[in-house]
């Protein structure tokens, strides 16, 4: 499970004394305490990977937009703070599909549900969504999706 392995990358990072790394580790632990307790409250719990997958993506996303924001504002030391993060979070999330697989799948998707116009664009992103979430980034997904409705 991916919160066993971050638990795991935390203690070695403890005990190699490596500043950088276990503070954005405290970080992943933090979001996903957070997500916990947010889901205390729903119905039903998630497939846990699934769930920390989201929450791994949603900091990636967090990050990239600060790298950006930080170079435009000429803040590099900050910058590389954060790209720093970035590399520790990634290295937990699964393999991203490449651009053919996401086509292939989306594709089959497609055919499945019957899908012939951007109308049904709904139903198809939820579909991607529930079966590939953590190996497709959304709004990349949302792009081939739109291409493979309007072709």
């Amino acid at each position: 499970m991916i919160r066993d392995d971050i638990k795991a990358a935390l203690l070695t990072a403890m005990k190699a004394r490596d500043a950088g790394q276990t503070a954005a580790l405290r970080l992943i632990q933090a979001a996903i305490k957070n997500r916990d307790i947010e889901l205390r409250t729903a119905a039903a719990p998630a497939d846990d990977d699934v769930m920390i997958t989201e929450v791994l993506q949603k900091m990636t996303k967090q990050r990239r937009e600060s790298i950006e924001m930080f170079e435009a504002g000429g803040r590099t030391e900050l910058a590389n703070t954060e790209r720093a993060e970035l590399a520790v979070i990634e290295s937990f999330m699964p393999a991203q599909m490449d651009e053919d697989a996401a086509r292939a799948v989306i594709g089959s998707i497609v055919a499945e549900l019957g899908a012939s116009s951007v109308k049904d664009m709904g139903r198809v992103m939820a579909a991607v969504k529930e079966r590939h979430s953590g190996e497709i980034d959304m709004a990349r997904a949302s792009g081939l999706v739109k291409a493979a409705l309007t072709a």
